[in-house]
């Protein structure tokens, strides 16, 4: 009789601790959701703690009171299927986080370094004067137009990352928006001309190079980012100020989470005088995307 009261008890005490550990593996990436980032070195942490955040908690509950880890189990799965149906967090989403865990700490770690492409910048080239002149003209981030397209489309992607990564998201939702509806339309020969954030807008989101340039740092700059062009061989396109190194980091553990179903192939930027730089080009998928031409004749910032 003790002897069957004691595989009870062993089966008892497996069915919690499996539940316990079934209710960790959801319950960590929803807590690396709204911690900040946890970057030591070029170490990627934040997720690292929100499993040990989880899994002290459950080894308390299963501390205080063994059964309580049933309810606790049945509300994380709740959570989890509202955030599915609400289209905010999913089984893709999870497993993502812990993708990321691995590939930005671990599998790349001694690549790291390599996959970050730091491009240059050359000595301002009096021949683009004129068109650096004619795009400056056309920016104004104070139109209520280009401001009201701002903050709308800021809004768009990304909010359910807006407690871990802050204003960034915004940013990073405002490019997407651009980047995946802008289409290329090309000026009459010989003929350039430099469309207004306004005109871009009106337009339907089409123009060339000079058009996008100036709709993405006068929408940028109207939700608070720094940012600036930077001229090259027939081509103009708009970096985004990034910060410091630690900001920096922080904004490329944010661009590999939330552009993961892009190809990404590293992070492109220019770093000067310790501020870090990233590509806003319309060719690029995501923040950072490679440059169409590495060599700058002139940078301009606003």
């Amino acid at each position: 009789m003790a002897e069957l009261e004691q595989k009870k008890e062993l089966a008892r005490n497996f069915l919690f601790n499996l539940l316990g550990l079934l209710t960790v593996i959801p319950l960590a990436p929803l807590v690396n959701r709204i911690i900040p980032p946890i970057i030591i070195g070029n170490f990627n942490a934040d997720l690292v703690v929100a499993i040990l955040i989880s899994f002290v908690f459950i080894r308390f509950i299963l501390w205080i009171f063994r059964p309580l880890i049933i309810p606790s189990f049945i509300m994380v799965v709740v959570v989890v299927l509202f955030q599915f149906f609400a289209h905010s967090y999913n089984l893709q989403s999870m497993v993502n986080d812990y993708r990321n865990m691995v590939m930005q700490n671990w599998k790349n770690k001694d690549k790291k370094e390599k996959e970050l492409f730091l491009i240059k910048s050359s000595l301002f080239d009096t021949d683009v004067e004129m068109a650096v002149k004619g795009m400056k003209s056309k920016m104004n981030y104070k139109d209520s137009v280009v401001r009201n397209f701002a903050v709308t489309h800021s809004l768009d992607y990304f909010d359910e990352a807006y407690p871990k990564y802050g204003f960034y998201v915004r940013f990073l939702s405002l490019f997407k928006y651009i980047n995946s509806n802008f289409k290329y339309v090309s000026d009459a020969q010989r003929d350039e001309y430099y469309a207004t954030a306004r005109e871009t807008i009106e337009s339907k989101l089409g123009g060339d190079c000079d058009d996008h340039t100036i709709l993405m740092i006068s929408t940028m700059r109207a939700i608070g980012a720094k940012c600036r062009m930077v001229l090259s061989v027939d081509h103009v396109y708009p970096e985004l100020l990034c910060g410091d190194k630690q900001n920096f980091l922080k904004f490329q553990n944010a661009i590999t989470d939330l552009f993961y179903d892009q190809p990404f192939s590293g992070l492109y930027y220019r770093e000067e005088n310790g501020q870090y730089w990233i590509n806003l080009d319309y060719t690029a998928r995501h923040p950072g995307g490679p440059y169409v031409d590495n060599k700058a004749y002139a940078v301009v910032e606003f």
